[in-house]
């Protein structure tokens, strides 16, 4: 969590990371980093939902990969890309 940029953070059960259990998960809050677990004593962790969900679709991309993307889906887009 230093100076790379993680994508989310798996803790799987290890006697160890109980000791350290405060500081990792102010860590990760501070970091806004997704975590799961497999340890149960962990289930108390805050959970965020989205509010809103954005559909982006990419045409340059779409076209590369041999996509056509229905006009109806293209009007219910938040964004289109060109």
């Amino acid at each position: 969590m230093g100076q790379h940029r993680l994508g989310g953070l798996l803790i799987i059960g290890d006697p160890t990371v109980s000791i350290h259990r405060t500081r990792i998960v102010e860590r990760t809050i501070q970091a806004r980093l997704p975590t799961i677990s497999t340890v149960g004593e962990w289930a108390d962790l805050p959970v965020e939902q989205p509010t809103k969900f954005e559909l982006v679709i990419n045409l340059k991309t779409a076209k590369a990969l041999g996509l056509t993307i229905p006009q109806t889906l293209l009007l219910q887009a938040d964004q289109v890309i060109e």
